[in-house]
């Protein structure tokens, strides 16, 4: 009897280091087609061109997820709203565990408002206060840090070119 747990023992562990290793991979692979769907984007300020490597939001379910559950955010990298055609766009962090500041931008690609420091989990809507196409989400503290401002030209192929 003894042997006999001890082989199954034997294999109940191989099995679970096999299971573990198994959504270990999953888990990168996930990361890696993540990682595959991030393109660039730059916004031109007063002191220079800025770069940034976004993830699109363009469904009505990516658009309603958005960065909701991740528990960090790299600097340098960010999630593009895309809510074409131009409106009123209204935002919330409900379900968001970091702050972000929110980069609302005319379909011109012109940079209409910004609301920094967002408060994480909270359900107060934050309003692009007029038409927007797209929200720009990144790291809290970046707007100001990179010098980002109302007017600034933002350079992405879902923006017009002048």
């Amino acid at each position: 009897m003894s042997h006999f747990s001890y082989h199954h023992r034997r294999f109940a562990f191989a099995g679970r280091v096999w299971l573990l290793a198994l959504l270990v991979g999953l888990a990168s692979l996930s990361y890696e087609a993540r990682a595959a769907e991030f393109q660039p984007l730059e916004i031109a300020t007063k002191s220079g061109v800025k770069m940034f490597s976004v993830e699109i939001a363009k469904t009505d379910e990516e658009r309603a997820t958005g960065l909701m559950y991740r528990k960090e955010l790299p600097d340098g990298r960010g999630m593009l709203f895309d809510f074409t055609p131009e409106q009123t766009i209204s935002m919330w962090m409900k379900n968001t565990f970091i702050s972000l500041d929110m980069i609302f931008i005319g379909a011109d690609g012109r940079v209409t408002r910004i609301a920094e420091s967002t408060e994480p989990h909270s359900t107060r809507i934050i309003s692009s206060g007029g038409p927007a196409k797209a929200v720009l989400e990144v790291i809290a503290g970046t707007a100001r840090k990179q010098g980002i401002a109302p007017g600034d030209q933002v350079v992405h192929p879902m923006f017009k070119k002048r």
